[in-house]
């Protein structure tokens, strides 16, 4: 199958996967049919990507990070504890996070248990979901982006239960932010703005004095979005002053954020998400962090199409392990012609070869 810009579907294309809203529920079956009618209902729904059926690669299955199923419990246990605590005063909100650290807790190890067994590099465009509301899904694929990258790292697995856990709760803090702000579909206001910061603040005061709960992870909330430069905020800290596990939920959440559609931005693709985190290296971010991000992480997904520097086009059909931007290509075109016997190309083991561009089309590469 292959991984196709909603906007971009005609009629008469057949889905790949399912797609399901935030509660596990399928709304749209593999298999259907797309009308017109369907495409513009994905498209309000905020869902920037879907895979569709091709003959020639509907051998090409995408895999997921973590199950369904642990996915919808860890996204209902955010979106309780936080919706729970969201008109509470800070005493009554910090107690509501600490009654909610036990489950927290339980989804960051069965988070990293479900990582650990799967070899695949990480894609969370493996499965097509809607969401009710960013906070909560954000939330939840920060953490998996962060743990990803802190296993990478080789973080011994006390200290990684502390960073999922800063990961969850990064964001907490928005929830006392006012939602038509967080919602606001156009430019902020330098006001509205402040208030926006403000978040960082709030999260840190709601979590620090939660004795069950390491400060780290209040710093978690505080720090994420300080940069290496001193150009972040609440702070303007830089550096070493900059804890390194927010340095690497910094990384986590800019690269979700980007690659997420949002009121006031679509979605980029991977490779364009990790095109602004190495923008930032050495000013923003710390580069150890993003080459193993970049480790991880499936740049290029599967299912995704491509044109190579020599003219070729196909899909990406497999990943290196540990090498996220050099996977495996099926090629389906050249010299401007399909061609009848398709064939894989590995990028590993052909270093002159590169990927130079997306094809955001619906039809066969």
């Amino acid at each position: 199958m292959r991984l196709a810009i909603t906007k971009s579907l005609s009629p008469g294309a057949r889905l790949g996967k399912n797609i399901h809203n935030e509660r596990g529920h399928i709304l749209l079956c593999e298999g259907l049919t797309l009308t017109q009618k369907m495409i513009d209902r994905l498209v309000s729904l905020n869902i920037p990507f879907v895979y569709i059926q091709d003959s020639r690669t509907d051998d090409i299955i995408p895999m997921s990070p973590v199950s369904g199923k642990l996915r919808r419990e860890a996204i209902n246990t955010i979106e309780t504890t936080f919706q729970d605590m969201k008109d509470k005063i800070n005493l009554d909100a910090s107690f509501t996070i600490e009654q909610a650290n036990v489950k927290f807790t339980q989804i960051v190890r069965s988070i990293m248990k479900e990582l650990k067994s799967n070899k695949e590099l990480m894609t969370l465009l493996a499965d097509v979901y809607t969401y009710d509301d960013y906070i909560f899904t954000h939330s939840f694929n920060v953490t998996l982006y962060t743990l990803a990258i802190g296993m990478e790292l080789n973080i011994n697995e006390k200290n990684l239960e502390i960073l999922g856990l800063g990961a969850i709760l990064h964001d907490v803090g928005k929830m006392l932010v006012p939602l038509d702000i967080l919602r606001k579909p156009g430019k902020l206001t330098e006001q509205e703005f402040e208030q926006i910061q403000k978040h960082a603040d709030y999260g840190f005061h709601l979590i620090k004095n939660i004795h069950t709960v390491s400060l780290i992870v209040a710093n978690c909330a505080y720090q994420h979005h300080e940069r290496l430069d001193g150009s972040g905020y609440p702070r303007g800290i830089k550096g070493d002053e900059i804890h390194y596990f927010c340095k690497i939920i910094a990384v986590a959440d800019v690269f979700d954020a980007v690659t997420s559609n949002r009121v006031y931005r679509k979605a980029l693709l991977p490779h364009e998400g990790l095109e602004i985190l190495y923008a930032g290296v050495g000013k923003k971010f710390d580069n150890t962090i993003i080459e193993a991000f970049r480790r991880a992480v499936a740049i290029y997904p599967n299912g995704l199409s491509v044109e190579l520097n020599d003219g070729r086009k196909g899909v990406v059909s497999a990943q290196n392990e540990g090498i996220g931007d050099r996977p495996k290509v099926r090629i389906l075109e050249e010299n401007g012609e399909q061609i009848k016997d398709p064939y894989e190309v590995d990028l590993n083991k052909n270093l002159h070869l590169l990927i130079m561009k997306c094809l955001n089309i619906q039809e066969p590469a």
